[in-house]
């Protein structure tokens, strides 16, 4: 919401600058989609390197 206010206020003052924003930002955002989609598969195998690495404390304290 705070960004839709953002750009209405944009819009007001100086609405070319405004347009090309609309126009570019689907644009930018289909840039950045598979930057996003690398992060989330590097996050999952960090998150799978750390569960394996303190599996043997989880056994551990799961028999203690």
């Amino acid at each position: 919401m705070f960004t839709f206010l953002l750009w209405c206020l944009l819009f007001v003052i100086c609405w070319p600058i405004a347009l090309i924003g609309l126009v570019l930002y689907p644009l930018v955002w289909l840039f950045l989609l598979p930057f996003r989609l690398a992060g989330i598969a590097v996050h999952g195998v960090l998150a799978l390197v750390a569960a394996i690495i303190f599996l043997p404390a989880r056994v551990i304290r799961s028999i203690a």
